[in-house]
């Protein structure tokens, strides 16, 4: 169940950070209340994680998929780049993660 509160915490971390981008500087109340609820349950899940998997490993699949998949949506979403490089650079972020979770002993 820990690896699914994490997957959960790194989901939720995309949200937060993509509905971040729509606050404008927190000035938007509907975009700044998914972001605020978003984090709290990200950090929520990330602690139910905590309980059973190391914190060295979960921290860094957490922080992992929240990059990876922000990035991701960035291309998708914001037209951010999409030059091979990059993609090179979240193929070894998510490589990482994977490698995280193969040689975790939780």
């Amino acid at each position: 169940m820990a690896w699914i509160f994490l997957s959960i915490a790194g989901l939720l971390e995309i949200l937060w950070a993509i509905s971040l981008k729509h606050t404008e500087g927190f000035s938007d109340l509907r975009w700044s209340v998914v972001t605020v609820v978003g984090m709290t349950a990200s950090f929520y899940f990330l602690a139910q994680a905590l309980k059973t998997i190391p914190v060295g490993t979960a921290y860094a699949i957490w922080t992992g998929i929240g990059a990876a998949g922000t990035a991701i949506l960035g291309i998708v979403l914001f037209a951010e780049s999409a030059a091979l490089p990059r993609l090179f650079c979240i193929g070894v972020i998510v490589a990482g993660i994977l490698g995280l979770k193969l040689t975790s002993s939780s």
